[in-house]
């Protein structure tokens, strides 16, 4: 627990000081939409490089290949912080994050969050029409976005995958966009939420990348059956990595 609780410390150290070598860059690529892709091309090394320096990598396994030039939301399951650094490692494309809006005010999230990513305060009606409507135009203009469709990371340990939002899935259908299913399989094993209840260690990430979703044939009343296709999706392949994972 010790030498976890060490290697917490160093994971942090090695984000926030990486993150203060490339801040000069990452905030002259905020200051237009223009410079966001290659913005996420940097954060994408930033993440590798960050986890990288205390031994942890991410292994991508793909049901069939993803072609990026294409617009997607990814809908990934959520028990690490390291699910984000995983996402902006595998997307290869123009993306945007829609987070809670807390990390707006982060020290190092804030810049994203007021450039490239979306904030939503979800307690908030007006707050999350706001947010889906950027995500909307966002998606208009081909950048991918990336949802969590729990919402957060469960209080439970081992983690429990939460029931998701409809929020992304109508997105999807209004603008026939595809969905990627994304199974984190054992980053909380790795480092579980912030990391500060159990810390960390080094090791592989295991993520399994499904098949994308089509949705050009979808109503909006079909919303709530796209959410419980994509739950049932990430559900049977945790189920099938035979971690310690729960299912709601």
């Amino acid at each position: 627990m010790i030498l976890k609780k060490v290697h917490i410390y160093l994971y942090v150290i090695s984000v926030a000081l990486s993150y203060f070598i490339l801040w000069p860059f990452f905030k002259y690529l905020s200051k237009a939409p223009s410079r966001y892709h290659s913005m996420n091309k940097l954060r994408g090394a930033w993440g590798f490089i960050s986890s990288a320096l205390v031994g942890i990598f991410y292994n991508f396994k793909y049901e069939e290949p993803i072609d990026w030039s294409k617009t997607y939301i990814i809908c990934p399951n959520h028990a690490s912080n390291l699910d984000i650094s995983a996402m902006c490692v595998l997307v290869n494309n123009n993306c945007s994050f829609m987070g809670k809006q807390e990390l707006e005010d982060g020290l190092v999230t804030g810049l994203f969050f007021r450039s490239v990513d979306v904030p939503v305060n979800r307690d908030s009606k007006i707050s999350s029409f706001r947010a889906f409507k950027k995500a909307s135009e966002k998606l208009q203009n081909g950048i991918s976005m990336v949802i969590f469709p729990e919402g957060g990371i469960s209080d439970n340990y081992p983690p429990k995958l939460c029931e998701f939002k409809n929020g992304p899935f109508r997105l999807a259908i209004e603008h026939k966009i595809p969905v990627i299913p994304v199974t984190s399989a054992n980053t909380w094993e790795i480092l579980w939420d912030t990391g500060t209840k159990y810390g960390s260690r080094p090791g592989i990430c295991d993520f399994y990348v499904h098949k994308p979703i089509d949705t050009s044939n979808l109503t909006i009343t079909d919303a709530d059956t796209l959410r419980d296709e994509v739950f049932a999706i990430i559900a049977d392949k945790l189920k099938a990595t035979e971690k310690l994972y729960t299912i709601a």
